[in-house]
């Protein structure tokens, strides 16, 4: 999950797109009595049936190469009683290697080529937008993924083309062949009230089109994303990530895509995309399947009331240029290290995170005034905004292990915790995960995973944990303490051979 760590700040967990362990029940829609209705609560059930159609479920997956340690159907019984005693689920059942007559295969004889295994990568949300077939959804929710798939409420099911993802706003496109869809309306984002009735549709842990509802709780909730966020207290959980916020009028006004969780599971607080904000973002990715934004290359922090008596400020206001880029828009605009940029075209500046979205809303190549306070008197300087490098999604080859780092026999490539790391966990040692392949990998570990466990055995660093490894039964399932963002859970997973 992604988290903001900081013990003074919230901590937003992008939803996981495949269902977590740690399960928190939605709130569940019940037809309104005679004296709810009396009392003047909402009725939800003629805005759940007009807009229901309109939003999808959506399914990833991905390309594997099929190992020779892939467990059949017939000796994984060990792993569904697991799945069955401590998640209340069994674990879908993994199809036989598609290698034709391998078990007969004579020594010494090539076998046949290992070829591509589609396999589940997670589930998330999405709505409608045109008639056409066009879908948006979050980004992080099509992050990775070899095909995306997308299922109506009617039960159609299209293979769906990623038109383009933008990390930054976690906002995504993707386009579905189809005529004479059901769609939503937009709605104005600027506009949402605090404590008004707002409504989530989606698929947390891929239950098709569960309706929560809640209040707005907040407007322009600053959690350190790119985007200001609508915080809600409407349920929403693994699996609603990409599904819409809608108001009473049946509008979309915000696209589901954070919770603020310690458990992994909903806790009472969640974030939605203002629709304001991912409207131009779909404008660009519709044109050119990419988002461009504008940068001027400073550094800057926050503006503290101290700093803002000093230095003679009627209030603390503003972002402070910590740094300069050399040789960048703001060094030629005449900008220093130390000014106070105070507005950005004539638009006060109330907070330092106001800046870059400012600025990112400016087209590359556009002229722009800057309003700097320097040595008690305010200025105005003029440069010119350029283009901010796009964020690059590690390619197929990236992610592979190096060739000279062998994976050990659960398919993992480690290394030791940092020390820093440590200390803010509160752990004595651990590894993280580098990369996952082979059983590992099918298991659902990802980089950036940390390792605190292999069956009741504590993980003290990587060349500890590769030795446990070595020793390890290969038919025998392992079970492995997992910490992903602020939750732990066992992981079963059996060594390949």
């Amino acid at each position: 999950m992604k988290t903001i760590p900081s013990a003074h700040r919230l901590v937003a967990t992008v939803f996981l797109g495949a269902a977590s362990a740690f399960f928190a029940p939605a709130l569940l829609l019940a037809a309104p009595t005679a004296e709810a209705a009396a009392a003047g609560l909402p009725d939800f059930t003629d805005l759940v049936e007009r807009t229901g159609p309109a939003v999808v479920n959506i399914r990833t997956t991905e390309k594997v190469k099929q190992g020779q340690g892939v467990p059949g159907a017939g000796d994984d019984e060990e792993m569904q009683e697991f799945f069955k005693r401590f998640f209340g689920v069994p674990v879908p059942r993994q199809p036989q290697p598609n290698v034709p007559n391998a078990p007969n295969t004579p020594r010494g004889r090539k076998q046949a080529p290992q070829q591509d295994e589609e396999v589940p990568r997670g589930v998330g949300s999405g709505f409608i937008m045109s008639a056409d077939g066009y879908v948006m959804t979050n980004a992080h929710v099509v992050d990775g993924a070899d095909e995306v798939y997308v299922t109506l409420t009617d039960k159609r099911e299209f293979k769906a083309k990623i038109v383009g993802a933008d990390k930054r706003s976690d906002v995504a496109l993707v386009k579905i062949e189809g005529a004479n869809l059901p769609r939503l309306a937009i709605g104005d984002s600027n506009k949402i009230r605090v404590g008004e009735w707002v409504i989530a549709i989606g698929s947390p842990f891929g239950l098709d089109n569960t309706v929560t509802a809640g209040i707005v709780s907040a407007k322009a909730r600053d959690t350190g994303d790119y985007l200001p966020l609508i915080q809600t207290d409407v349920a929403v959980n693994p699996g609603n990530s990409g599904g819409p916020l809608i108001n009473m009028r049946g509008e979309v006004i915000g696209i589901n895509s954070q919770i603020y969780s310690r458990s992994g599971g909903y806790m009472g607080i969640s974030f939605a995309v203002p629709i304001d904000e991912a409207m131009r973002v779909f404008d660009q990715l519709k044109t050119s399947g990419r988002v461009t934004r504008g940068r001027i290359g400073v550094q800057i922090g926050e503006v503290t009331k101290d700093v803002a008596e000093s230095l003679g400020l009627t209030k603390a206001q503003g972002a402070l240029v910590s740094r300069i880029e050399p040789g960048g828009p703001a060094e030629k605009g005449g900008l220093e290290a130390g000014d106070i940029i105070l507005k950005f075209n004539g638009v006060p500046i109330e907070k330092s995170s106001d800046l870059p979205r400012m600025v990112g809303n400016i087209k590359p190549g556009t002229r722009s005034t800057v309003t700097v306070w320097r040595k008690g008197t305010s200025r105005d300087l003029t440069l010119t905004v350029t283009e901010l490098e796009p964020q690059k999604a590690a390619t197929r080859e990236e992610k592979k292990p190096k060739a000279e780092v062998p994976a050990n026999a659960l398919g993992l490539i480690v290394v030791d915790l940092p020390e820093a790391q440590r200390r803010e966990l509160k752990v004595e040692g651990g590894v993280v995960v580098e990369s996952a392949e082979g059983a590992a990998g099918r298991a659902g570990f990802r980089p950036g995973d940390i390792i605190l466990r292999l069956n009741n055995i504590d993980i003290k660093d990587a060349r500890q944990f590769n030795a446990l490894v070595s020793k390890l039964e290969p038919k025998k399932l392992a079970v492995l303490l997992v910490r992903r963002g602020d939750s732990s859970q066992f992981v079963p997973v059996r060594p390949g051979q």
